[in-house]
């Protein structure tokens, strides 16, 4: 027996709904580039390392996004959302430092902002592109 085909929700429902996806998961994608280069430069305790390392060893795998990100492409929000992970993972190690526990709420409560907005933009992407495409009308 063949699966029915899922309903697609209407364009008027899908649009402004991905659009706003995207504002919040660049929202939070910026929100996480500035958190790391403000906490890094004047607040962290880098136990005597460069700065300029650990910045480029904390940004580089976020600034490959960046192209991606900017130009609202569906796979490098998807890629984020894997990539996020680390810095959530991250965050909770943070957190439970007592001294850099604030930090690490804020990069906890940025990463998962930015996981569940980039996770939901791509759905509501794909399924914009098939309403668009003909698809479910």
């Amino acid at each position: 027996m063949a699966k029915k085909p899922k309903v697609l929700p209407p364009l008027a429902w899908l649009a402004p709904r991905a659009r706003l996806m995207r504002a919040l998961s660049l929202a939070c994608f910026f929100g996480l580039i500035a958190l790391l280069v403000v906490n890094n430069l004047w607040f962290a305790n880098l136990h005597g390392a460069r700065v300029e390392v650990i910045l480029a060893v904390e940004l580089v795998p976020l600034l490959l996004l960046l192209p991606g990100m900017l130009m609202g492409s569906a796979r490098a929000h998807a890629w984020a959302c894997f990539v996020v992970n680390i810095y959530f993972i991250k965050g909770v190690l943070a957190a439970f430092d007592p001294a850099r526990a604030l930090f690490g709420w804020v990069e906890v409560l940025v990463s998962l902002g930015l996981f569940i907005a980039g996770l939901l933009y791509v759905r509501w992407k794909f399924q914009l592109e098939r309403r668009m495409a003909g698809e479910g009308s």
